[in-house]
């Protein structure tokens, strides 16, 4: 199976040892994105439907560099420092995935990286 690592300038560089994504054939792999800002590498914290709609921004910007979309999308997980959010989370969330409804877990972690306040990865597959 051909492996491709993925990088794109359109989401935040990987805070570790680690790529963006990777493409495994017909399957598609974001590493955790964070709330951050690509253009200026700060991360967005204050105001948690901010932060969902960056992380899912990024999201969306790694699977558009293997060519796939969030249409693609068959499963999500989101971290989140707060379970209080959930209902604030969900609405921005339904915004990205209206129609489109892959398989999600959403659990509360103790910490994320860099003191995030959500973290959201995804898989999807493609043809």
């Amino acid at each position: 199976m051909k492996i491709e690592y993925l990088a794109t300038e359109k989401a935040p560089a990987a805070v570790g040892p680690y790529s963006q994504g990777i493409k495994a054939g017909q399957f598609v792999f974001t590493s955790g994105q964070l709330p951050l800002d690509p253009k200026t590498g700060q991360l967005v914290q204050d105001d948690i439907q901010t932060a969902t709609r960056v992380a899912l921004e990024n999201v969306k910007a790694v699977l558009a560099a293997s060519g796939a979309t969030l249409e693609d999308v068959v499963k999500v997980t989101v971290f989140v420092k707060d379970m209080n959010d959930f209902g604030k989370i969900n609405e921005v969330y339904a915004e990205f995935f209206a129609n489109h409804k892959p398989a999600r877990s959403l659990v509360e972690v103790a910490r994320l990286p860099k003191d995030g306040v959500i973290e959201i990865e995804a898989v999807a597959a493609i043809a």
